[in-house]
């Protein structure tokens, strides 16, 4: 389609792209989680979403009512992607219930070398303080979706015989506070490993890791040995990541 000239400002006036709601949508997200793991969700405000976006403010608020409404569906959608990363391994018929479990929630097949960069860099942006909304959004977006699943999997284990777990949905709920516990291990980690004590940082990272799965099996009652709370050489490659 060729521009449309405009006679009375003498100016060329480009055809206004129509795009389906949810990929104005997504583009929205798209900048927002651009410019808050760069600024801050704190220090970034509605014009900076817009001005990225090329969008009216008008255009902003028929998608989202408010920043707090584009921070909701933000950490929904950063929650979601984390939880698809794990989803063919939770319907992988070859994995028993343990299996399950230590691919949904200890994170033995996630927590690799592999990945460790890209979540290095993810976890030093949700947790700077200009970003502490947004960090507990997603933690708390995480776990309403892991919450279901992973209930779903010690009810499962139990009525197979290979867990003891008299209340499936209290135990899930236990366990997923137990991750909160480390979250805040791996920060402290971080911290140290920044103030230059990079091998006292990656022993506390790897011994803390360990009681981590200790403390999974106790709850259910498992042989030592059974979760696997991280591949070998995972704490130093996350702690020695560029973030």
């Amino acid at each position: 389609m060729l521009p449309l000239r405009d006679t009375h400002t003498a100016r060329t006036v480009l055809p206004r792209v129509i795009k389906q709601p949810e990929i104005r949508s997504a583009e929205l997200l798209d900048c927002a989680q651009r410019l808050f793991f760069e600024r801050g969700y704190d220090n970034t405000t509605v014009n900076d979403i817009i001005r990225e976006a090329g969008l009216s403010k008008g255009a902003f608020y028929h998608y989202f009512v408010s920043k707090e409404a584009l921070l909701e569906a933000l950490a929904a959608r950063l929650a979601r992607d984390s939880i698809a990363e794990l989803r063919p391994l939770l319907e992988d018929p070859s994995l028993d219930a343990i299996g399950r479990i230590n691919a949904l929630f200890s994170g033995a097949r996630r927590l690799n070398i592999e990945l460790a960069p890209r979540l290095r860099k993810t976890f030093s942006m949700l947790f700077r303080p200009e970003n502490i909304a947004l960090f507990h959004r997603v933690d708390q977006a995480g776990r309403e979706l892991a919450m279901p699943m992973f209930t779903d999997l010690l009810r499962k284990g139990s009525e197979e015989g290979v867990l003891d777990v008299p209340d499936p949905e209290a135990f899930a709920e236990m366990l997923l506070q137990l991750r909160l516990i480390f979250r805040d291990v791996m920060y402290q980690a971080t911290r140290m490993a920044e103030r230059g004590n990079v091998d006292g940082a990656v022993w506390m990272l790897e011994e803390r890791l360990r009681l981590y799965g200790i403390a999974f099996e106790r709850l259910l009652k498992l042989p030592d040995g059974t979760i696997e709370s991280a591949q070998p050489g995972f704490a130093r490659a996350f702690l020695e990541a560029d973030p």
